[in-house]
């Protein structure tokens, strides 16, 4: 029993692993676009060099994980194109239209969708206390990003930063799927090639070129590549394997809990009374998550 429960909590802890290496996102991105590239150029980098480097790793290690039913084509696809790519275009484009924090609080909208999801494709049970901590998180994120204090959003950045927390959700839907008949270092790869070819026609590739020659570009780059993408990825897919999608997309917001914390420490960004009490909800969700999961054990 001891066993089990360990094992349980390495899955959760693999979840929160990658919403930590997520948070740090912001970092490199902002480097990165002081540096003269724009946000899909940033996209295709980052997500290009986790393809090339987790492409190396399984040709090294072992081929095999290349091996995949074209007739499951629909379920990379689902991760790569729908997910991962469609997110970051909404989440990039939500940002360009209204700000940073806007796009933030709608893309957390996810854990709502994917529970809706699971409760739909894999029957998963609604509890109180799960839709509690799901509003106790967003409720967070609202505060941690400064949504509260008021900005103007129009119906068009609304739309486009749902379909970011959609296609957010839809990973630990598709990777469900995925699962159950793959490894995760296989979905992963697949996820990254697909949305990397994806991104390829947005990124302007012959202006990008001349700036991979900068050594701070590949730093950042890498940085983002595989810090930033790279490990969160295959620990979320990881964690997947063990804790069920709802209570994954939960815990993952711990992510902008660190971002508001490199925020504060490199950025030099204030720590207001409303982003503590958002960071407080936001761990309190996890938590009580987690108890709750826990005492069914």
């Amino acid at each position: 029993m001891l066993k089990r429960k360990t094992i349980q909590n390495i899955f959760y802890l693999y979840i929160l692993a990658a919403g930590v290496l997520w948070g740090t996102i912001g970092l490199f991105f902002n480097r990165l676009s002081d540096l003269g590239l724009d946000r899909f150029q940033i996209m295709l980098l980052r997500i290009g060099i986790a393809a090339i480097c987790l492409g190396l790793y399984i040709a090294l290690m072992n081929r095999d994980l290349f091996k995949i039913d074209l007739r499951d084509w629909w379920m990379f696809f689902g991760t790569g194109i729908c997910s991962l790519m469609f997110f970051n275009y909404c989440y990039f484009t939500c940002i360009a239209m209204v700000s940073v924090s806007v796009a933030a609080v709608l893309l957390y909208t996810a854990p709502m969708m994917v529970m809706v999801m699971s409760i739909i494709l894999f029957h998963e049970t609604f509890t109180m206390k799960k839709g509690a901590v799901i509003l106790m998180t967003f409720a967070g994120c609202v505060l941690v990003t400064g949504l509260s204090s008021g900005n103007s959003i129009g119906a068009a950045g609304i739309l486009v930063g749902l379909g970011a927390g959609f296609g957010y959700a839809l990973y630990s839907i598709f990777s469900t799927y995925a699962l159950k008949k793959y490894h995760s270092i296989t979905i992963t790869f697949y996820t990254f090639m697909l949305a990397a070819l994806g991104t390829l026609p947005l990124s302007h590739v012959n202006q990008m070129l001349p700036m991979l020659q900068n050594p701070q570009v590949l730093l950042y780059g890498a940085g983002l590549g595989i810090l930033a993408c790279l490990f969160p990825y295959l620990l979320y897919t990881r964690g997947l394997t063990g804790v069920i999608a709802s209570h994954a997309s939960v815990m993952a917001t711990v992510e902008p809990v660190v971002a508001t914390i490199i925020g504060v420490a490199v950025f030099g960004d204030v720590m207001t009374v409303g982003k503590l009490c958002g960071i407080i909800l936001i761990l309190s969700g996890i938590v009580v998550l987690n108890v709750s999961v826990s005492a069914k054990k």
